[in-house]
């Protein structure tokens, strides 16, 4: 086995049925739902032991979440890794295409593994096991997805239907033809799938060589193809961030590599995958995949609990007390409180549906905001002023800037800062404050070895985050 082997993590997805803790702005896949690593930085650490010719992985994301996940990559020790940048999503297959292209264009031709970065899967040796399986094949050019054992009609998921009899075998991984992929089914549908012992759950996880895939494209979807190619030849490159050019990589077609590639391709098997997965699209979903009280139960945060069963309690901001509940969902966030049956709470898409058309900051974003300097909070507002809370990481800054339309007071809680105003520098310790007037160019530094912390507040006739003019920041977005 020669051959290397890329990991390309799959950071894109809204996670709306995972409201209110999952927002647009900060998705299921920057959350931690299970233990204490976010979704995307469990997917990261399961990946080693694969294998020694395991390459470092190829993150692909939205534009909008790209300090997220530098900041929570280096976190656990991942750095230096390739961060291309969606400027908005256009499903999997130009994800995946995007890197497999770049690969091929620097004369590699590795084998690439797609994993979305928002899964659970509890038995990771099982699953190395699934990857040095279905390597072999994809090494003799078979698009290879997995295949999860199903345990229940599920109609959230979509299904691949198997070939009757195994092609082969390895370690006991039973690999199949693929007949079809199917769309989500109705329950019934699922009861007959699980029935006939046909069908596997479609888990979004393939392996392929990047020159056999780029083929398929140009086969299959020669569009998605040329736009992707044209995005990479006008792409720019900012430390590890690889940005496509906008206006190509966005008149690439949305869709699925499902779709576009596996649903019309010849040589493709499914390696069956039993490993405790879960793609935690819901909050039954989690509460299926996380280990539970004698009475049932999961709970988050500061819970108390009388008389309940079979339920999933998250507290992420408050005391939450619950009695005499039996199969309900209560998730507590600083802003909203969801509360639902938990064989319904799949439905919370229509809720989120609800508060988009009355225009609610609910579905964006949380109170508290990261930023790559560090995060910001909003403690208060009204109509003619506006208080925060930021937290400016050691050696951060914000850029230097002005505002039109607001003036600002900040006032040091903890830490010591270097602040900008106009000409005027000057050094701020605790309980010190300074006065930006409107039109100023100012700039906040963190020059402490600890968190800065600094009250902030705003006063007058508009406070939204595109009344502010960069002049320079050093994470790129003047």
């Amino acid at each position: 086995m020669g051959d290397a082997l890329i990991p390309v993590i799959l950071c894109g997805g809204s996670g709306t049925r995972l409201w209110p803790l999952s927002r647009r702005l900060q998705p299921k896949q920057f959350h931690a739902l299970v233990d204490e690593d976010s979704l995307l930085q469990s997917t990261v650490r399961r990946l080693k032991g694969i294998g020694p010719l395991t390459s470092d992985p190829v993150v692909v994301c939205n534009e909008e979440h790209r300090f997220l996940v530098a900041e929570q990559l280096r976190a656990i020790e991942c750095r230096n890794v390739p961060i291309y940048l969606e400027p908005e999503g256009r499903n999997t297959a130009p994800a995946i295409a995007l890197v497999a292209l770049s690969c091929i264009s620097h004369k590699d031709d590795p084998i690439l593994l797609a994993l979305p970065a928002d899964h659970i899967i509890n038995d990771v040796l099982m699953f190395h096991r699934r990857i040095e399986t279905a390597l072999a094949y994809a090494q003799d050019g078979a698009l290879v997805t997995f295949g999860i054992t199903p345990t229940r009609p599920e109609t959230g998921y979509g299904y691949i239907r198997k070939d009757a009899s195994a092609t082969g075998s390895n370690d006991h991984a039973q690999v199949y033809g693929v007949r079809e992929f199917v769309e989500k089914p109705d329950l019934i549908t699922a009861e007959r799938y699980i029935t006939d012992g046909e069908y596997l759950w479609n888990s979004g996880m393939f392996m392929f060589r990047a020159s056999l895939l780029v083929a398929e494209l140009r086969r299959q979807r020669p569009n998605i193809t040329r736009h992707i190619e044209t995005a990479l030849m006008h792409r720019t490159t900012d430390q590890d961030f690889v940005r496509p050019g906008s206006a190509d990589f966005l008149n690439c077609p949305n869709e699925s590599i499902d779709y576009a590639v596996m649903e019309g391709a010849q040589n493709r098997v499914v390696v069956e995958l039993n490993a405790g997965w879960s793609d935690v699209g819901s909050w039954n979903g989690i509460w299926e995949a996380t280990e539970r009280d004698s009475h049932g139960n999961v709970v988050h945060g500061d819970v108390v609990l009388t008389d309940v069963s079979n339920s999933y309690i998250r507290a992420e901001h408050r005391l939450v007390a619950a009695v005499g509940l039996e199969n309900t969902v209560v998730v507590d966030t600083v802003d909203s409180v969801l509360v639902g049956d938990k064989d319904k709470i799949q439905n919370v898409k229509e809720i989120v549906a609800a508060l988009e058309r009355s225009g609610r900051e609910e579905i964006h974003s949380h109170k508290k905001v990261p930023r790559p300097w560090g995060s910001y909070q909003g403690l208060d507002q009204g109509e003619n002023y506006q208080v925060k809370i930021l937290v400016l990481n050691p050696g951060a800054q914000i850029s230097l800037q002005l505002h039109h339309k607001r003036s600002e007071h900040w006032v040091i809680v903890s830490g010591t800062a270097r602040v900008t105003c106009g000409d005027r520098i000057t050094m701020l310790n605790a309980s010190e404050s300074t006065y930006i007037p409107v039109d100023t160019r100012h700039q906040l530094e963190n020059v402490g070895i600890t968190p800065l912390q600094v009250i902030e507040v705003q006063t007058g006739t508009y406070f939204g985050e595109d009344d502010i003019v960069r002049f320079e920041d050093k994470y790129g977005r003047v």
